[in-house]
C-alpha cells in the first residue's frame, strides 16, 4: 500500500526563521501553519520534514539541540492534533558538499523508500528555491511558501482543487 505525503521544509515554512533556529524560546509557528498541516493530515497525508540544518556543521548548535527543537515543534503542533511522522535532517554546510543537502533529493528519496510513498499523490513545500528544486528532483510536485502564498494558502488550494 502506498502512502501520500506532504514533505515540508521546517524554518520559514512551518515556524519563523530567525536564522539558525534551535532554541526552544525561538519556536513560533507561522500564521496558519498548524491549520494547514491539520487540513493535510485530515485528508490522509502523512507529514514529513526535510530540513537543512547547517548550523550543526558550523558549530552553532548540536544535533541534540535540533532534535529537541523538532520534538518541541511536534508538541506545539499537537495542539492542532497534528503529528510530524519523521524529521530528515542534513547536518552539513554547503561547503561540505554532501549528497543529502537540499536541493539534492536524497532525503526525500530516502523517505519515499521507507514509507512506500506515492510520489504522484504527494507534495513538497518550502520557502526557498532549493526546497522546490529538491522536490522536483525527486519527482514530487513542489510549491514555494511566501508571505503571499502561505502554507495555509496552498493547503486550501490543493485540498479544494486537486484532492
Amino acid at each position: 500500500m502506498t502512502q501520500k505525503v506532504v514533505f515540508l521544509d521546517r524554518d520559514g515554512t512551518i515556524n519563523v526563521d530567525y536564522g539558525y533556529v534551535y532554541k526552544l524560546s525561538d519556536l513560533k509557528l507561522l500564521p496558519g501553519a498548524g491549520e494547514a498541516l491539520k487540513l493535510f493530515q485530515e485528508n490522509g497525508f502523512k507529514l514529513i520534514i526535510v530540513t537543512n540544518q547547517s548550523g550543526i556543521s558550523r558549530g552553532f548548535y548540536t544535533l541534540t539541540d535540533a532534535i529537541k527543537f523538532n520534538n518541541a515543534l511536534n508538541t506545539e503542533l499537537g495542539k492542532y492534533n497534528v503529528h510530524i511522522e519523521e524529521f530528515f535532517i542534513c547536518t552539513h554546510a554547503p561547503e561540505d558538499k554532501c549528497i543529502c543537502r537540499k536541493p539534492s533529493p536524497v532525503m526525500v528519496l530516502e523517505a519515499i523508500r521507507k514509507y512506500h510513498i506515492d510520489v504522484g499523490a504527494s507534495y513538497l513545500f518550502g520557502d526557498k528555491l532549493s526546497d522546490v528544486e529538491c522536490g522536483e528532483n525527486a519527482g514530487v510536485a513542489s510549491f514555494l511558501v511566501t508571505k503571499d502564498n502561505s502554507l495555509l494558502y496552498w493547503a486550501n488550494l490543493l485540498i479544494k482543487q486537486f484532492i
